[in-house]
């Protein structure tokens, strides 16, 4: 029986879509599979899983092969050939009711099992880390070590971590596929997740909501970093200490000169300039500190020193967790220029950059906003904007300047004076002139 040429012509465009597909699904380099066994969680959904592929693969290539004797044996040979009417058999009728039923008892048993292993409570030494959904970045924190911070999640290697999962708004759902595993962020209820990273190493990882919840849903990332244990001491012991750069004590206090750390690792000490040194020295007893920690000139060069491990190298991570968001093409900045960093102090600690409602920074007394993501050790951050942009100059002026233009929907304002604002469809009644977002990234970037 020829084939009708309609159908034929379509059989020819399928083909190459079809072959497209299936070259594509067969990449070996996929970086956000989660056919892994990194975690025991990940392990235990494997092993379902692989149960579920081969019996369902056996149950179709059954079926087929059964279907296909079927329309050979019993098709019409002729135009006056009639088969023979069947009116039942008992034991076909039995054996393709029994069958079914024995199959799903062999797919029931390790559903249930594995169900109820990836449900139970962790560990009672888990580390934990309480996970807040927000429009549109992640809010980490760790109650054991009385840590804060936003879109980077550190773990040790080795250890179980139990996650708490909340939302501040709408319906998040929290995904680090190559650790497997899924949980909803619903409102009013705690959602638990939890896996043990036994058998990664050092890396870092993407991490995203899947679950869609508004117009940057896309772009609400964070990326995830697995460390060795005592790396992840000293990184716990570093973000409990105070902001790293230019702390504002409170009035009549001495200047801070450290933190005590744990595990050994060196804390880093407050800085200050050597002319806020000189400048504090010769206050008088009980002038305001905020003016004896005030410098006068500029101080672009501005550096931290921190003793032990801050963050994951930034050139170890591999390529396909680097942000490479494109920049608009409409918004402009002077990359010319080098901020000064006390300048940018002062600027955030008088609340002329606008950021003291939303942001804190532990250490300055005068940043105490809980709306927007901890900015305590910003500058020792991988990415910003909810992991959609690498962390450095570039970008984070940028983002100061006009953070709705790089991502939809935020809620943080446009900054930059003059800039259009996507929201209010009006210019920023805001006035940061390029040279203050240049002071207030350079304070910012010395926050490690």
């Amino acid at each position: 029986m020829p084939v009708p040429f309609r159908l034929r012509r379509l059989t020819t465009a399928a083909l190459p879509v079809l072959a497209a597909v299936a070259l594509t699904a067969c990449s070996a380099n996929y970086p956000n599979s989660v056919f892994t066994r990194h975690t025991d969680f990940n392990r235990e959904v494997d092993v379902l899983w692989k149960i579920l592929i081969y019996l369902g693969t056996a149950v179709f290539i059954f079926v087929e092969v059964i279907l296909a004797y079927v329309l050979l044996r019993y098709r019409r040979r002729s135009d006056n050939d009639r088969p023979a009417h069947v009116h039942g058999n008992t034991t076909l009728e039995i054996l393709w009711t029994a069958t079914p039923a024995l199959i799903l008892a062999f797919i029931a048993v390790p559903t249930v099992r594995t169900i109820f292993t990836t449900q139970a409570k962790a560990r009672a030494d888990a580390l934990q880390v309480e996970v807040i959904g927000h429009q549109w970045w992640w809010e980490f924190r760790y109650p054991q070590y009385k840590i804060t911070t936003a879109n980077e999640l550190y773990l040790p290697v080795g250890r179980t971590v139990n996650f708490t999962l909340h939302t501040g708004d709408v319906i998040h759902s929290f995904w680090i596929p190559q650790m497997g595993g899924k949980r909803d962020l619903v409102a009013n209820h705690t959602n638990f997740l939890w896996f043990t990273p036994d058998s990664v190493g050092v890396q870092a990882w993407n991490g995203m909501c899947v679950e869609y919840c508004g117009a940057s849903h896309a772009n609400m990332r964070f990326k995830m970093f697995t460390v060795t244990p005592e790396e992840f001491a000293q990184w716990a012991s570093h973000q409990q200490s105070p902001a790293a750069f230019g702390a504002v004590p409170a009035a009549g206090a001495a200047p801070a000169v450290g933190a005590a750390t744990a595990a050994g690792a060196a804390a880093p000490a407050a800085q200050t300039t050597p002319a806020a040194a000189q400048t504090a020295a010769a206050a008088p007893a009980g002038a305001a500190a905020a003016d004896t920690a005030a410098p006068a000139p500029a101080t672009p060069q501005a550096t931290v020193q921190q003793a032990g491990f801050i963050a994951y190298p930034r050139e170890k991570m591999p390529a396909y967790t680097v942000p490479a968001t494109p920049l608009p093409a409409s918004l402009r900045y002077n990359d010319a220029l080098v901020g000064d960093a006390e300048r940018g102090r002062q600027l955030l600690s008088t609340g002329q950059g606008g950021c003291v409602g939303c942001h804190m920074i532990n250490g300055n007394p005068v940043m105490m906003g809980i709306v927007g993501p901890n900015l305590t050790h910003v500058g020792s951050r991988r990415t910003i904007a909810g992991g959609l942009f690498p962390n450095d100059t570039k970008h984070l002026a940028r983002w100061i300047k006009n953070s709705r233009e790089m991502k939809p929907g935020v809620i943080m304002p446009t900054l930059g004076k003059g800039e259009f604002d996507p929201v209010t469809k009006a210019k920023s009644p805001m006035g940061l002139t390029d040279e203050q977002i240049a002071d207030i990234v350079a304070y910012l970037q010395a926050l490690k």
